[in-house]
């Protein structure tokens, strides 16, 4: 018997029981369902990290260190001094852009909504350096910093509390905060990470809210990730320098690459695959033992037939292929359906999740999950069938007698 034709009798062998057949390959389906699903759901989570922190690898924070630095002594006030220093480019080449940013606390009123919010006072080029951008509304300019102008970007949850959450109706209003009444010109995208900030230009902040000249931290975004490194140490050796510290251990200002966060999460993004990957693994193991127990069943009942078919002559190898195709069939066909339902559902979520659920990230169909998954239902029909068709190649023709 040709490969033709043992495809044609695995064909006829798995019609003769549609039933049994379908649900077995049931198994199958679900694992390279849940396979391509859940990688596209991990695609999606990992394209929407990357687009809302990602561009934080470049971050660098500067702050003073609280209370005494190690070996006594007061730590120092940051100072415009210190951000004009770090935009020497002859000292600091892998320095892009620098920003200092004052910050306090006070109440923001608005008829009767009340909501004590964190006040950042900065510069034009805030959004640029912490990755932030306006959900409605724009940036402070330069005209408003150079005026001292009481204007002011919410965060979402100022928002919340002042306006129930209505961004339109927030943008051009005013509010008070403190004993200052402050126009509205926008709102941040939400960030989870700060969104109870009111953003306004760093002379108004000084000048109405958060008194003194000391710089509470200094934002700084290197020119690119493989330069954080670099970056850190000429900011390092810049601020010891004018801070006057020979001794590392008596820093009195802590600096801290926002790219290790960003690679941690990325390895714990990693792990969240590969766990994501097993769960559609156990699935395929589940279908496994389902094909290679129907594989066993189909063996049982075909033993007058192998039997009569080795006194015919036909060799070991031709009955473990009839079977191991059978097998493969079984699998592959299960396998072919997986991949269609799994890519139909995930393009579904890919239109239905953005709208429900916008910070998630929409799924993404993953052709190496569609090649990985499809790929492994065969190995799985292959090796569920080994035995099954090494017991069937075994068989002895005078076995038949017993079903006569």
């Amino acid at each position: 018997m040709n490969l033709k034709e043992a495809v044609t009798v695995a064909a006829r062998a798995l019609r003769t029981n549609r039933l049994r057949s379908a649900l077995t390959t049931l198994g199958i389906v679900i694992g390279v369902t849940a396979v391509i699903v859940l990688i596209g759901l991990g695609n999606g989570m990992k394209a929407a990290f990357a687009e809302g922190f990602g561009q934080l690898a470049t971050a660098i924070i500067v702050n003073k260190v609280q209370g005494s630095v190690p070996g006594g002594g007061q730590a120092k006030d940051l100072k415009m001094a210190d951000v004009e220093a770090l935009y020497d480019k002859a000292r600091a080449p892998d320095v892009a852009m620098v920003i200092p940013v004052i910050q306090g606390e006070a109440l923001a009123t608005k008829d009767n909504g009340i909501h004590r919010t964190k006040i950042a006072g900065s510069t034009t080029d805030y959004m640029r350096v912490t990755n932030r951008a306006p959900l409605l509304g724009s940036i402070f300019t330069e005209e408003h910093e150079r005026a001292s102008a009481r204007v002011v970007v919410l965060g979402v949850n100022v928002v919340a509390s002042l306006f129930g959450g209505d961004a339109g109706r927030a943008v051009g209003s005013n509010i008070r905060i403190g004993r200052a009444t402050f126009k509205v010109i926008g709102v941040l995208k939400k960030d989870s990470y700060n969104d109870d900030v009111a953003l306004m230009p760093l002379s108004t902040a000084r000048a109405n809210l958060v008194g003194g000249d000391a710089v509470h931290m200094i934002a700084i975004k290197a020119t690119d990730v493989a330069s954080v490194p670099a970056a850190v140490d000429q900011i390092t050796r810049i601020l010891s320098e004018r801070h006057h510290i020979r001794d590392p251990a008596k820093r009195d200002f802590d600096i801290q690459a926002m790219q290790s966060q960003v690679d941690e999460i990325n390895q714990f993004m990693m792990f969240l695959n590969l766990f994501i990957v097993a769960v559609g693994g156990i699935s395929l193991i589940v279908g496994a033992i389902g094909v290679a127990n129907i594989m066993l069943v189909s063996v049982t009942e075909r033993t007058h037939e192998i039997g009569i078919r080795k006194a015919i002559g036909a060799p070991r190898g031709a009955i473990m292929k009839q079977f191991l195709i059978e097998s493969v069939m079984l699998a592959g066909m299960g396998g072919l359906v997986g991949v269609v339902v799994g890519v139909g559902i995930t393009l579904i979520a890919a239109v239905i999740m953005p709208r429900m659920v916008p910070d998630f990230g929409a799924p993404e169909v993953s052709v190496w999950a569609i090649l990985m998954s499809f790929g492994v239902s065969l190995l799985v029909g292959l090796v569920a069938g080994g035995y099954p068709a090494r017991r069937a190649a075994r068989l002895q023709p005078v076995e038949a007698l017993r079903y006569q």
